[in-house]
């Protein structure tokens, strides 16, 4: 099962999911910018030879060449890829675990990018995790270090520790009254920034957003977890307080656009993906609240959901290529017969 198929996770209800990233350089290789077609390949022999040499490891080894646009951005859409690494334009792999809590980019921005992944607030475990991979992979080559900087990387903010921590939050409470922007410029002032679905560059949608750490240099990796985690449960908080008077003082209005948007997911026959994503977080909303009582809701993740049906995941459990129209059409059938019925309903 992987790991956003699950629906376990501490503060869940805000935080979908904890994310861990360390940026890593290869010593003698130039960064993978100025890296030439056979050097790039050079360091993707290197890091596959690592896991190469243990047997019973449960990794998959992705040269990138060889595999389809539809898959590198049904990945991307599954968070194991950037949406810069899909479009490098040099030789590229990935390496990743069965359910896709771990993984390695070889020659993204970086020449590794370590990710550990985890549903709701587990940034502890995975740093773990994503640390026990880098010391296995730092036993076997150099890396590109400074005594004075630290982790020596592509981008400047990066240097240091190479450390990126975030988590993937749910907050339509607070965006919905507006109150979500007054804390965008907060957070700034804690060196913490929020982007969107995923990652630097993309669209919030479903009011779905990515909150992280901007800076690397100057602290320890548990100075950055920490100021995370603190900073990201004040906004949960809020996230919280807000929804709590929301319920209290619009409970109608609230229950009724609610039952509204569960309406047109389980009827609709066209959605497009924001749409989609827009009712879904209305649905996630009310269940949480306990304005939507669903059928089977232990079994049902609405976030896997989320996932199914972005386009590229969702020609792949289609089996062929659709264009948009056709695509819509799949989406909204896969919403009704995946959506539980409500409770009594």
């Amino acid at each position: 099962m992987k790991w956003y198929e699950k629906q376990q996770g501490t503060h869940s209800d805000v935080i979908i999911s904890s994310r861990i990233r360390l940026a890593r350089n290869l010593k003698d290789f130039v960064f993978p910018n100025h890296l030439s077609e056979s050097e790039a390949e050079k360091t993707i022999e290197i890091i596959h030879n690592i896991f190469s040499e243990g047997q019973s490891d449960d990794f998959y080894f992705w040269d990138m060449d060889k595999v389809s646009s539809i898959d590198k951005v049904a990945m991307m859409e599954r968070h194991l890829l950037s949406p810069l690494f899909v479009n490098m334009p040099i030789p590229n792999a990935l390496i990743h675990n069965s359910d896709e809590s771990l993984s390695l980019m070889i020659n993204e921005e970086d020449h590794l990018r370590i990710q550990a992944m985890a549903n709701g607030a587990n940034l502890g475990e995975i740093f773990a995790m994503a640390s026990a991979l880098d010391d296995r992979i730092e036993a076997k080559v150099d890396y590109a270090y400074s005594q004075e900087l630290g982790y020596l990387t592509a981008c400047p903010t990066n240097v240091g520790t190479g450390l990126r921590a975030s988590y993937m939050i749910h907050v339509p409470a607070l965006e919905a009254t507006g109150q979500l922007r007054i804390i965008l410029e907060a957070v700034g002032k804690f060196g913490i920034t929020f982007r969107g679905i995923y990652g630097e560059s993309s669209e919030p949608i479903g009011s779905v957003f990515q909150v992280s750490n901007q800076v690397t240099l100057g602290f320890s990796e548990e100075e950055i977890i920490e100021k995370l985690h603190s900073v990201t449960m004040q906004i949960v908080n809020q996230e919280l307080t807000v929804r709590e008077s929301l319920l209290k003082e619009r409970r109608l209005e609230f229950e009724d656009s609610i039952y509204r948007s569960y309406g047109v997911l389980s009827q609709a026959r066209i959605l497009t993906a924001k749409e989609a994503m827009t009712l879904l977080s209305d649905v996630k909303l009310g269940v949480e609240l306990g304005l939507l009582q669903l059928e089977a809701s232990d079994e049902f993740n609405i976030f896997d959901l989320m996932t199914q049906i972005q386009p590229a995941n969702l020609q792949k459990l289609e089996k062929k290529n659709l264009d948009v129209v056709q695509r819509d059409i799949a989406r909204a059938n896969l919403v009704r017969m995946t959506l539980p019925k409500i409770q009594g309903g």
